[in-house]
């Protein structure tokens, strides 16, 4: 790959990245938000986060199954972090907007609602992802222990789906295409390591 053609999908990838804040920005300024403006920040900044997680996590198979797009580990930093991005902007949603930073109300609300809670340790399984993303934490850490560390991201990736399904109302399916894709996706990571193991 050329260095134009990099620098050209890398700044493809930012834009759509940047998509979701864009639009909350553009209704914002345009009135067209909706009666709910916190519930919409909320659903698409937690949609954002949800899908660029699914993104990131198909980077690999992908890669393994087709060589030819081997290039694409070039972005899964940059959407793992966008992940980090929309997550944080999501809970500062709910701190912010929903719980007007008053600690008692947010602990009563992690001890009583489920996908509070769930929420919050998808957060916090991120935050060490984020926080090591950078060529000085790999060295530090060493390519094993970063490598195991960084698993936590199929834990961070069901613990967001618990989040999203015990949010939304019973009956409501809006979580399933989210779960299907992640389905796919973990059952293409456990494939992968069975077949390491054989050939082992």
């Amino acid at each position: 790959m050329t260095r134009t053609t990099r620098i050209l999908l890398k700044t493809l990838t930012w834009i759509a990245c940047l998509a979701p804040l864009a639009s909350i920005g553009w209704q914002a300024v345009t009135g067209t938000i909706g009666a709910d403006p916190t519930a919409s920040i909320a659903s698409t900044t937690g949609l954002a986060a949800i899908w660029l997680l699914a993104a990131t996590l198909a980077i690999t198979p992908v890669r393994r199954l087709v060589p030819a797009l081997n290039w694409l580990v070039q972005f899964r930093r940059l959407t793992g972090l966008f992940v980090f991005f929309y997550a944080t902007l999501h809970m500062l949603t709910y701190v912010a907007l929903y719980s007007g930073f008053d600690v008692t109300t947010m602990l009563d609300d992690v001890t009583k609602r489920r996908f509070i809670l769930a929420g919050a340790a998808t957060w916090l399984l991120l935050l060490p992802l984020a926080a090591t993303s950078t060529q000085w934490a790999i060295r530090k850490l060493g390519g094993k222990r970063w490598n195991l560390l960084h698993k936590l991201i199929y834990v961070a990736a069901l613990t967001a789906l618990a989040h999203y399904w015990w949010k939304v109302k019973p009956g409501v399916l809006s979580p399933a295409p989210f779960t299907a894709v992640l389905v796919v996706l973990l059952a293409a990571r456990l494939l992968s390591l069975r077949f390491k193991k054989q050939r082992a």
